[in-house]
């Protein structure tokens, strides 16, 4: 009784810093570890208690416990339904790198593309690199100075969101008055961009969504 008492308090996980936060990432094995260990105890039972409720033996959850054995997909599944938590929450602080691109208002690159030379000012608030590239997000600002271009096709699903200004904007045979807080989804592989600019200065953020491969 005293063993599975000290199995169920020890060691209480921080309430504001989890392990994965307080000691960085790890590897699979010591992510399942802790995370298991953690929602455990916060369940309060005992390594008994749990293994009993998951299936397995006692000295089978203390080696999961302790990321001395690797889990099967199986006992996964029963550890998380024993513990009333998704699988996911167990992989929680894995070491594998994850990108992000982070563009401060007003510093995203200036990029050129075919409209830059009439006028079309690109922006690129950010787009990932390799394979993880499957979307591009471009700030574009048309101006007095700008013209309406030719229109454009690339692979990938677009977005447009309207920020300022008024325009008209072409998708094939179809054409759309885009105003602040409008948006247009459109399949890039169609004929599109600005054909008509009614009243300027017009913002507008393009997003293009590549799927699984990528952009040119």
């Amino acid at each position: 009784m005293g063993t599975d008492h000290d199995d169920r308090t020890a060691a209480l996980p921080d309430r504001e810093i989890t392990p994965e936060q307080a000691d960085g990432p790890v590897d699979l094995e010591t992510a399942i570890a802790r995370q298991v260990r953690r929602y455990r105890i916060a369940a309060g039972l005992s390594v008994a208690e749990m293994a009993a409720r998951v299936g397995i033996s006692k000295a089978m959850l203390s080696k999961i416990e302790n990321a001395n054995t690797s889990c099967s997909l199986t006992t996964l599944g029963r550890l998380a339904t024993g513990l009333n938590v998704p699988v996911t929450a167990l992989f929680r602080g894995v070491d594998t790198e994850r990108e992000a691109v982070y563009v401060p208002a007003g510093h995203g690159a200036q990029i050129i593309r075919r409209g830059s030379r009439v006028g079309h000012l690109y922006e690129l608030l950010g787009a990932l690199r390799g394979p993880h590239k499957r979307m591009e997000a471009v700030l574009v600002t048309l101006t007095e100075s700008s013209e309406v271009f030719p229109l454009f096709q690339h692979p990938g699903t677009e977005l447009l969101f309207m920020l300022e200004g008024v325009m008209l904007y072409g998708h094939g045979e179809a054409a759309y008055t885009m105003r602040p807080g409008d948006a247009l989804q459109l399949d890039g592989e169609g004929a599109h961009g600005p054909q008509e600019l009614i009243e300027l200065p017009v913002r507008f953020l393009s997003v293009t969504a590549y799927g699984d491969h990528g952009g040119d």
